[in-house]
């Protein structure tokens, strides 16, 4: 079963590893974020060393199609933000995986 790693968790690991309080955990947690998200807003990439990018993307307007209807609409033009793991983060996960499926029992 997956779980979703919330900013109170976070918080709470930041308050177990470093020993700051609460508080001051939450408050680093808020700052760490904030910066981050303004960078983004302002049109920076944002690099984190062996975890990876997030990088805005200018997608253009273009013709979709309602799936259910079957009709075609405009779709506006848009920015996105994308995440581009670094290798280290993907070798990480990769070998994640590995551990995982070789725990599951065979069918």
């Amino acid at each position: 079963m997956s779980k979703t790693l919330t900013r109170m968790d976070l918080c709470e690991s930041v308050h177990r590893e470093v020993g700051l309080s609460r508080n001051e955990s939450a408050l680093l947690v808020e700052t760490v974020l904030d910066c981050i998200a303004d960078a983004l807003v302002s049109g920076e990439t944002v690099k984190i060393s062996s975890f990876g990018t997030f990088s805005l993307r200018d997608k253009s307007a273009r013709m979709g199609r309602n799936p259910k209807t079957g009709e075609e609409v405009p779709i506006d033009p848009r920015r996105v933000l994308s995440f581009r793991p670094s290798h280290l983060m993907r070798d990480r996960i990769a070998a994640g995986n590995k551990a995982e499926m070789a725990a599951k029992p065979a069918k």
